[in-house]
């Protein structure tokens, strides 16, 4: 396809390699899979609605890819065109535009902290609601006032913070600061938090060093209003499908059925708009 820029060049497997649906499927082979999300790649910015087409029209089995989460350039003022076409297919349920930014350039996704505080890409955002899409919230620990601030003034948006809002800074200050923000984030009811992709920020990780922000995650918003999520194929740079599932099955292996449900099924069958699986007292 080669409508993903960011792939060209790219060497390692994980991520030079097609990955389609049976791709998925061997990876995932391990776990009860009953449907996942697709969330946004980073296809060519130039043909927003081209990734929803040509999703939409590969042959998969009931459940896989079963919503997507799309891409809009929240801060053209054109962009109301692309989200009602977008609110229009039914496969789509929410939006993301990545935000994330960091002291050191190559690592940034934008090149402005402050995007979130953008009047055009507020307006871009706002209108999300009318059209009943979610935000997947890709942020840093470095910009937590203005992702507080944002997702306060937007209180009819639900928002999902994606990968453990980025623990980037390993250092003890660091991991305190970045536990300190998830905290205050909770304090607003229309967000939750999705863990996924730990060792994005962890190459070199362990059974514990993954366990910490796994359970600092729960600590912080509680198994009502946490997801998971694997970031397939991507965590394969670092880690398996089924280590990181392994991961998730023995960290919360104390919590109650029920529990256990909302965490692995229920609350993103929620935030997603997907059929609930059957059986709610064990995880899926």
């Amino acid at each position: 396809m080669d409508r993903h820029p960011w792939l060209r060049g790219q060497t390692d497997p994980a991520l030079s390699q097609s990955c389609l649906t049976d791709d998925y499927l061997r990876a995932s082979a391990s776990v009860d899979l009953v449907a996942s999300v697709h969330i946004e790649a980073n296809w060519d910015p130039a043909d927003p609605l081209g990734e929803i087409d040509w999703l939409s029209a590969l042959p998969r089995p009931d459940g896989i890819a079963m919503r997507h989460v799309a891409y809009a350039d929240l801060g053209r003022r054109d962009v109301a065109s692309d989200l009602e076409a977008m609110a229009a297919r039914d496969i789509v349920v929410g939006i993301r535009d990545i935000v994330s930014w960091h002291p050191d350039p190559a690592r940034s996704a934008v090149t402005d902290k402050h995007r979130m505080a953008d009047r055009d890409w507020r307006a871009g955002l706002a209108r999300l609601e009318a059209l009943d899409l979610s935000f997947d919230l890709s942020m840093s620990p470095w910009q937590i006032d203005d992702a507080l601030a944002l997702i306060r003034d937007f209180p009819g948006i639900r928002f999902a913070v994606n990968h453990c809002g980025a623990p980037f800074d390993r250092s003890p200050e660091g991991m305190a600061a970045w536990a300190r923000g998830l905290h205050r984030l909770a304090e607003a009811p229309n967000v939750v938090l999705k863990i996924s992709d730990l060792v994005a920020y962890d190459p070199d990780w362990t059974p514990q060093s993954l366990n910490r922000v796994s359970r600092a995650c729960l600590d912080a918003f509680g198994p009502a209003r946490c997801m998971l999520g694997s970031d397939h194929p991507v965590v394969e740079l670092h880690a398996t499908f089924e280590q990181a599932y392994e991961h998730f099955r023995q960290c919360f292996a104390d919590l109650s059925g029920p529990e256990q449900y909302a965490l692995f099924a229920g609350n993103a069958a929620d935030f997603y708009r997907l059929p609930r699986p059957p059986n709610p007292q064990a995880a899926s």
